[in-house]
């Protein structure tokens, strides 16, 4: 907004409105005296929780002149932002900060700092409480705009989360190797539009066309630039708890995995393939027995990270290996009215969109690949596999467990290897 500093000292000079808000900055010695960090987290909240906007600091908001920052202190009010936004503010806000110069009354040239806060996905709590903002005020938000608030950016809204426009994301961010190979050749014509039919662009209120979630999570190289909870968190544990006060060595590997999800989901299998433990039979020549079943372990990543609740924030994926067992922890309850006892019998979405761009993605990785082609199944087979399977090789029937009816774990049970194991 107000890309050029003709239009945003235009907007200055007409003073704040719903879109604009202005701060002179005072310093005492190298500290910021004003604003606080505290009033500053309520000004950004409540523009997140109502509409794009910017924040413009150097600005009186009374007299609308330009006070200007000292260059050496703009590090230190851009810190303050920064601050504000990820310390203050539950869930933290994303925000771009640009440094520029605007000419005074006097024509001087001075460095203000432009804060550009998009309205989020989230509703945004700030040291003050729930604010939005009216005309160029903020205001607490009365319990029933709030309720109805939180209802609209929930689950429960009419257009899926997964639909939802991410307003701090432009169509660029989007990588054109990554969504090109989905649209396949029935899909033509503008850029714009293939990726509005994929759905992974929208029109904003204001008809300008951006991202949406599905855009981020599957065609831009670091989701968390966005959505900083959209990876897996796996970590490889040498016995069969999390920590051993005997054994300072517990973690064999730990990596957090980023990318398309695509990505992700051959990141976690590899990431098993590379920590679990092959026994060897040399009986009737060489028997490798995995602990295992690598197209049990990909289903369940597919499903982990194409059914989890992407609206929750601060919850990842995460993915436990034990000396005798495999968790994997997926944010969010059961879709719809699914219960642990029908999950393999039913089928049902929580991110459609996510999951037909799934359906669309090649497997390349050529053994599991003869398992399917493409990596989402849309006939509801996963969760029979995964318990057929791992129960076929351990002896023990994989169990799903609901925690705190916010997340499902699945654990995996390790086959028995009484032959000696060697690392793959």
């Amino acid at each position: 907004m107000y890309d050029s500093s003709e239009e945003l000292l235009r907007q200055i000079r007409l003073g704040e409105d719903t879109s604009l808000e202005l701060k002179a900055v005072r310093f005492q010695g190298d500290r910021v005296s004003a604003p606080r960090q505290e009033s500053l987290a309520d000004e950004i909240a409540a523009i997140a929780n109502t509409h794009d906007g910017v924040l413009v600091l150097g600005v009186d908001d009374k007299t609308r002149d330009i006070d200007g920052i000292p260059l050496e202190k703009l590090e230190v009010v851009e810190r303050l932002v920064f601050e504000a936004c990820n310390a203050s503010i539950t869930p933290p806000v994303v925000f771009r900060a640009f440094r520029l110069e605007l000419p005074d009354s006097a024509g001087v040239t001075k460095a203000i700092l432009k804060v550009e806060v998009p309205r989020s996905l989230f509703v945004h709590k700030s040291p003050g409480g729930y604010f939005h903002r009216q005309g160029s005020s903020k205001r607490e938000m009365p319990p029933d705009l709030l309720f109805r608030m939180a209802q609209q950016r929930s689950q429960t809204r009419l257009i899926r989360f997964d639909e939802q426009i991410v307003s701090a994301a432009r169509l660029a961010d989007l990588d054109p190797a990554l969504w090109r190979g989905l649209a396949g050749p029935s899909l033509s014509g503008k850029d714009e539009d293939i990726l509005m039919k994929l759905g992974m662009a929208g029109k904003d209120e204001d008809g300008a066309i951006r991202p949406t979630v599905t855009g981020i999570l599957m065609a831009t190289r670091e989701p968390r630039q966005w959505m900083s909870n959209a990876f897996v968190q796996a970590v490889a544990y040498r016995g069969t708890t999390i920590f051993s006060e005997d054994d300072t060595n517990y973690q064999l590997d730990a990596v957090d995995m980023s990318g398309p999800l695509n990505d992700q989901i051959m990141n976690a299998c590899a990431f098993v393939r590379k920590n679990m433990k092959v026994a060897a039979r040399k009986d009737l020549g060489r028997t490798d027995l995995p602990q295992y079943d690598m197209t049990a372990v990909f289903e369940a990543m597919v499903n982990a990270v194409a059914h989890r609740d992407y609206s929750i924030h601060g919850s990842k994926i995460r993915l436990r290996m034990f000396a005798d067992r495999l968790e994997i922890y997926s944010p969010g309850t059961i879709p719809n009215t699914m219960t642990i006892e029908s999950l393999p019998y039913r089928q049902s979405s929580r991110n459609e969109t996510i999951s037909s761009l799934l359906a669309r993605c090649p497997i390349p990785d050529p053994g599991l690949a003869q398992h399917r082609s493409h990596m989402m199944d849309k006939r509801g087979e996963g969760v029979p596999i995964i318990l057929e399977r791992s129960a076929k090789l351990s002896g023990r029937t994989p169990e799903y467990k609901l925690i705190d009816n916010t997340e499902l774990l699945l654990t995996i049970w390790s086959a028995r290897q009484s032959e000696p194991a060697i690392e793959t």
